[in-house]
């Protein structure tokens, strides 16, 4: 009897991930599918820059206020007239940790502000954060989520999650998964 029971629940379990990771993929490819142009030139399915507040591409990014490992307050607003590569990651997650290095590389060569917000609830520790930083010798703010409002606020549902914010503070590009040093650059690139 126990056993059948601890069989539908793995079952179950098994079942909502399946779904969970269907449902995400397919939100992913209509994120990715949008694409933004100027007032008057509208086509069915393309996204107008707003002044709506929003996840979707062309709305304002929705303002959050963090206090980043060295302890400085941040607001994503003070970042307005700069383009702003905002990261959702986790010390635990290989491709957080496969795509830190080049984002170092970006925020050394570009003119690119990073505000790369670590899943604090997910870690076993500060520390571990604070050592991980060191280690990769990142040098850009790392906000950090302790209640998990922001990550909630941006929907974040994979690690690492990525949003391209413009100098007018829009959305202009969302990224699920970990983006290598071309690909940063090329969606940079786009924003100009």
């Amino acid at each position: 009897m126990k056993k059948g029971i601890v069989i539908i629940l793995l079952l179950g379990m098994v079942g909502y991930a399946v779904y969970d990771y269907i449902d995400t993929q397919n939100e992913a490819k209509k994120i990715e599918g949008t694409k933004i142009v100027a007032e008057g030139s509208l086509n069915d399915g393309d996204v107008v820059n707003s002044e709506k507040t929003g996840l979707q591409r062309g709305e304002l990014a929705p303002d959050f206020t963090l206090e980043t490992l060295d302890g400085e307050q941040v607001n994503l607003s003070d970042y307005r007239g700069t383009r702003v590569f905002l990261n959702f990651w986790a010390t635990w997650c290989p491709p957080c940790r496969a795509e830190m290095p080049d984002m170092q590389k970006l925020y050394d060569n570009e003119d690119i502000q990073i505000l790369a917000v670590n899943l604090t609830q997910s870690e076993k520790n500060v520390e571990g954060v604070s050592e991980f930083v060191e280690e990769l010798s990142l040098t850009f703010p790392i906000p950090m989520d302790v209640e998990s409002e922001v990550s909630t606020l941006y929907r974040v549902q994979a690690y690492p999650t990525s949003y391209l914010i413009d100098q007018e503070g829009r959305i202009q590009y969302i990224g699920m998964g970990a983006m290598n040093y071309d690909q940063m650059i090329q969606e940079f690139e786009k924003m100009n």
